[in-house]
């Protein structure tokens, strides 16, 4: 049976003292050393990192000698906040430039271990079927966090819709759009709520992760879809730093980059996400 809880920022906010002291085999033992005897606990979001790490629970694991719990959590702060505190062991679930900007604002100290996947971001729309089709002053929804409204505008100026300003880089908002042919109108909503917006706007850019869990399928839906080549955006196994050296998440690092789990991923993602190994 899978371990497999999803667990509300609300409720983990509750329970993490006591978690983070029993339900963990990351912390210290009585002698001061690090104790790894335990399960280890992954946060990680449902599609597509938990149904990896579950692919793996459930048919390499143990084989490996790996105790693997799955947690899943459906935002992209908590994983994080939970990794920092040691509720958590690891988390799987983001890109280096969106860690590098979180470490920077909330003074976390969370560090890759091996890069997984890609989710390329698209451009979708339940109104129109081309980007051509877009009409001027059209309302498009983008993430409204940092790094992945950056990527939105990114997404965009690539193929034609907007010019950004010179220099525009990883913190880029609708306001370093220097032309903008189609006066297109910025909707900015949290990243899991951009799917869920398709019918109120025009066209919404959307998380990979999240246009999978709402049954879009990138490869075949998107209007413009990111390209995967030299993308900085790939997804990894992620630990607070100091925690590099866990042999449990030296196994798991080991299982999630491993053939079993390249065909896996390439056999149920279809191109929608794409192995980064």
């Amino acid at each position: 049976m899978r371990i497999t809880a999803k667990l509300t920022t609300a409720v983990l906010a509750a329970g993490a003292l006591t978690f983070g002291l029993t339900a963990c085999g990351s912390g210290k033992d009585s002698a001061g050393s690090a104790d790894y005897s335990g399960p280890l606990v992954v946060a990680a979001s449902p599609t597509p990192h938990a149904e990896i790490l579950d692919y793996i629970k459930d048919n390499l694991a143990k084989k490996a000698g790996l105790d693997l719990e799955v947690k899943e959590f459906t935002d992209y702060i908590t994983p994080n906040t939970a990794t920092e505190d040691g509720s958590v062991d690891a988390n799987y679930f983001q890109n280096k430039p969106y860690l590098d900007d979180f470490n920077k604002k909330r003074g976390t100290h969370i560090v890759p271990v091996v890069t997984v996947h890609l989710e390329p971001l698209g451009l979708y729309s339940h109104k129109v079927k081309s980007v051509d089709a877009l009409k001027s002053g059209a309302t498009v929804a983008v993430p409204n966090d940092s790094v992945n409204e950056a990527r939105a505008l990114k997404l965009l100026a690539a193929n034609g819709l907007i010019t950004l300003k010179g220099g525009a880089g990883s913190e880029a908002t609708p306001q370093d759009i220097a032309k903008n042919p189609k006066n297109l109108q910025f909707k900015e909503v949290e990243a899991v709520q951009t799917a869920r917006s398709l019918d109120d706007v025009d066209a919404a850019v959307i998380n990979g992760n999240y246009a999978i869990s709402a049954g879009i399928k990138p490869a075949q839906d998107a209007l413009v879809l990111e390209s995967a080549k030299n993308s900085p955006y790939g997804n990894f196994l992620a630990v607070k730093k100091g925690n590099e050296k866990d042999p449990r998440v030296k196994k798991l690092a080991a299982l999630l980059t491993s053939p079993e789990v390249k065909k896996f991923i390439e056999d149920k993602y279809q191109g929608s996400v794409i192995p980064s190994f």
